[in-house]
C-alpha cells in the first residue's frame, strides 16, 4: 500500500460535496476547493516559503478550517506539519520549537508577539501570519493569504510515499517533563478509520462539529480526518463556546465528540434541552472517565454518550464502549476495535488472567512508528512490536476495559495530559521550595486538577498561594498550574527515599 492523494481523489469523487466551513469566519470550502486550497499550499510553502521536502511547517494558532488545508497540503508537498499547544508559555514553545527544527511557522494574529518572540530565538525561521498585511509589515514576515494567491496550484494528485512517511507531529510531554514528538503517519489515520469511523458508521451526509484543539490528536482524528474519508463535512469552532454549540448542534451537526469538561458545561447551559437535540445521532468522549452522574443526566434527556480511550502514540482509537452499555458498564472504555490488539500483562511482560490489572500493551496499525528525533524514547516504549501504554488496565468477563490507574504519575485535568515532573521541576526554581511532589486531585469541573505539596527550605518563610500560582503561570500553560498548594515539614518517603506519592493522592482525595 503506497500513500495516495487522498484529498485529490476525495475531491475527483465529489468535488461539489460540503467539506469544510469556519464558523467564525465564515468561509466554506466544497472538496474541489479544499484540495485547492491545499495545493496551494503546498505550491507557496516550498515556493514563497522555502521549504523543501522533510522540512517542518509549524502552526501555532487557534482553531480554524484553514488548518486542514495545511495538513493536507504538506502531505502532497511531503512536509512535517508541527501543530503548537497554543496554551504553553513562550519558554515551553521555545523547547518545542528546538526540537523539530521548522523551516517556517504559521501564525495566527492573537499569536504575532509569542510568534516574534520564537522568530528572535530562532532567526532562520520564516514567519508567515495568517491575519493580515499589518502584522506582516509590523513582524517582517510573509502574508499567508497573499502568498497562496500568488501560486499556480498543482492539483494532480501527488506522487506516491511509503504510508509510514512522517505526515505530521503532536508533542506530548514524558514523565521526565521532557518533550515528545509523536510522529503522525497515514496508515496511521486509515487505522483509525476503520477504527472509528466503522464503529460510529460515519457517512458522506454526516456533520462533524469540532470544537477540540487542533494540537490534539482527537482534534485531528476524532472524527475530522474520519469525516473526510467518507465525504462528509467538517464545522470548526475557533473556540468552546457552549452557547455556539449547543445552536450548532441543534440545527446542523449529525455527530459530535467531546471531552467530560464540554460535556458538563453544556448540561449548565439554560437552554439545554435533550429534544432539541436528535438531530445528533453519534456522542462520543474520551480524554477522561465520564463520570456516572454526568451519563446519567444525559441518558434522562436521551443521549447515550460512548466513552473511548486511545493514545496519541494509537492515531488514536484503541477502545470504545458500546451505546447500550453505556450505563451497564460505567466507567468503562469499551472493548479494542477492529485494527487493533490489546495485552494485559505484569510487571515482568506475562499475560494477565481476565479480570486482573497490569499494563497495557496495544499493537496494530494504527501505532506510530515513534517519536521524533528520540530512538531511546522509541525503544523504551515500543518492545517487540508492542506499545506499553503506561496505564493500568484491567478486562471483564464481557470482553470490556477499564482504565484503572496510570503506570507514571500522569493526570488528566479538562481533557490535557498534565505531567507533575514538569510542574515540580519548575516549582523547584522557588528559592523558597526545598521539595516538591505534584498529584492529581478529583475535581467536579474538570476532572482532576493539580495539588503541590511542598517543603520550605529552613532559611526561608513558606510562599503564599497567590504567589505560587503566579510563579508557575509564568512558566507553565495555565491548565498545568496546581489548584492547590500545601506545605509540609517533609514529604512521606519510603525506605530508599522515594516520595510516596499514593499517600498524597489519597491525602488529595480526602480533601
Amino acid at each position: 500500500m503506497e500513500m495516495f492523494d487522498l484529498l485529490a481523489q476525495r475531491a475527483r469523487v465529489t468535488p461539489e460535496r460540503p467539506a469544510l466551513e469556519d464558523l467564525e469566519s465564515g468561509e466554506r470550502y466544497n472538496y474541489r476547493a479544499f484540495n485547492e486550497r491545499a495545493a496551494r499550499l503546498a505550491a507557496a510553502a516550498c515556493g514563497q516559503w522555502g521549504l523543501r521536502e522533510g522540512d517542518r511547517l509549524a502552526y501555532l494558532g487557534h482553531s480554524r478550517a484553514e488548518f486542514f488545508a495545511m495538513l493536507f497540503g504538506c502531505a502532497k508537498a511531503g512536509l512535517i506539519l508541527v501543530p503548537l499547544n497554543w496554551r504553553l508559555a513562550t519558554p515551553e514553545l521555545k523547547v518545542l520549537i528546538d526540537d523539530c527544527d521548522p523551516a517556517a511557522l504559521v501564525f495566527g494574529g492573537e499569536f504575532a508577539e509569542v510568534a516574534a518572540a520564537l522568530g528572535e530565538h530562532r532567526p532562520s525561521l520564516t514567519l508567515v501570519t495568517l491575519d493580515g498585511a499589518g502584522d506582516a509589515q509590523r513582524h517582517s514576515c510573509r502574508d499567508y493569504h497573499r502568498d497562496l494567491a500568488a501560486t499556480e496550484p498543482d492539483l494532480a494528485p501527488h506522487p506516491d510515499k511509503s504510508p509510514d512517511t512522517p505526515w505530521y507531529l503532536l508533542y506530548t510531554s514524558g514523565t521526565t517533563g521532557r518533550p515528545k514528538g509523536v510522529i503522525q503517519t497515514f496508515r496511521m489515520m486509515l487505522a483509525n478509520h476503520f477504527n472509528i469511523g466503522l464503529a460510529v458508521n460515519l457517512n458522506a451526509d454526516d456533520v462533524l462539529l469540532n470544537v477540540l484543539p487542533l494540537f490534539h490528536t482527537a482534534g485531528i482524528n476524532l472524527y475530522s480526518s474520519a469525516v473526510f474519508l467518507v465525504g462528509g463535512c467538517v464545522l470548526v469552532a475557533r473556540n468552546f463556546d457552549p452557547a455556539q454549540v449547543l445552536q450548532v448542534l441543534e440545527s446542523r451537526a449529525t455527530i459530535f465528540f467531546a471531552v467530560p469538561a464540554v460535556y458538563q458545561a453544556l448540561l449548565e447551559q439554560p437552554a439545554f434541552d435533550g429534544k432539541r437535540l436528535e438531530h445528533v445521532r453519534s456522542w462520543g468522549c474520551g480524554g477522561a472517565p465520564l463520570s456516572l452522574p454526568v451519563a446519567q443526566r444525559y441518558v434522562a434527556q436521551g443521549i447515550r454518550i460512548r466513552t473511548g480511550m486511545g493514545m496519541t502514540e494509537t492515531g488514536p482509537t484503541v477502545f470504545l464502549l458500546d451505546e447500550d452499555l453505556v450505563l451497564d458498564k460505567i466507567g468503562s472504555v469499551g472493548r479494542p476495535q477492529l485494527l487493533t490488539e490489546v495485552r494485559i500483562v505484569d510487571r515482568d511482560g506475562r499475560d494477565l488472567p481476565t479480570g486482573e490489572a497490569g499494563e497495557l500493551l496495544i499493537r496494530g496499525p494504527g501505532v506510530t512508528p515513534g517519536y521524533w528525533n528520540r530512538a531511546d524514547a522509541t525503544r523504551d516504549a515500543i518492545r517487540d512490536g508492542w506499545l506499553h501504554s503506561g496505564d493500568v488496565a484491567r478486562c471483564d468477563a464481557d470482553g470490556c476495559y477499564y482504565i484503572v490507574d496510570r503506570w507514571k504519575d500522569m493526570y488528566i485535568s479538562g481533557g490535557e495530559n498534565v505531567y507533575p515532573a514538569e510542574v515540580e521541576k519548575v516549582l523547584e526554581q522557588h528559592p523558597a521550595i526545598a521539595e516538591v511532589a505534584v498529584v492529581g486531585m478529583p475535581d467536579e469541573r474538570w476532572g482532576e486538577v493539580g495539588k503541590a505539596y511542598l517543603g520550605v527550605r529552613a532559611d526561608s518563610d513558606a510562599p503564599g498561594e497567590d504567589e505560587l500560582h503566579a510563579f508557575c503561570r509564568e512558566r507553565l500553560a495555565g491548565y498545568k498550574v496546581p489548584r492547590a498548594f500545601q506545605v509540609l515539614e517533609a514529604l512521606p518517603r519510603n525506605a530508599l527515599g522515594k516520595v510516596i506519592k499514593q499517600a498524597l493522592r489519597d491525602d488529595a482525595a480526602r480533601r
